[in-house]
């Protein structure tokens, strides 16, 4: 099982179930959102359990074409969730997770929206000029056995 939560502690989580590997995602709303790219995990909307709630607030992604809406923390400001009602998984900011993962980072997304600030890095993985259906991490969900760091 894997656990995580906000800077604060006024949202917290546990994940009872596989996390995908990490996206990182260059799309201006990711860019603005986490003030530069977004590092994100995901899991089935099912297998997460929020062990507290008391911060947690959401906002629509104005842009998103899947109509997400964005979690994050009212007290402390920590970015934690993209939300698409239409999937039957969430996203969630890899840097809220507690403890080593045993997760990799699979590919970069949205690359035609990088910021002219950095470079990609020259690191082999694929990379998406856009998103959509046809390119969509979360819709596929292919599932990679990570050993647990805690067993």
């Amino acid at each position: 099982m894997a656990t995580g939560r906000c800077l604060c502690g006024a949202v917290s989580y546990e994940v009872h179930g596989p996390l995908r590997d990490v996206l990182i995602c260059h799309c201006a709303e990711c860019r603005r959102w986490h003030g530069h790219v977004s590092a994100s995990t995901a899991a089935r909307r099912a297998d997460l359990v929020l062990t507290e709630e008391r911060g947690l607030r959401w906002i629509q992604s104005p842009q998103s074409d899947a109509r997400a809406r964005r979690g994050f923390c009212g007290e402390c400001g920590s970015s934690l969730f993209w939300d698409a009602p239409a999937r039957d998984t969430i996203s969630i900011a890899a840097g809220t997770l507690d403890h080593a993962t045993g997760l990799r980072t699979a590919s970069h997304w949205f690359v035609s929206q990088a910021g002219d600030y950095y470079e990609l890095p020259e690191d082999g993985l694929p990379r998406h000029v856009r998103g959509g259906a046809e390119h969509d991490p979360t819709v596929s969900f292919s599932v990679r056995v990570v050993r647990d760091p805690e067993a």
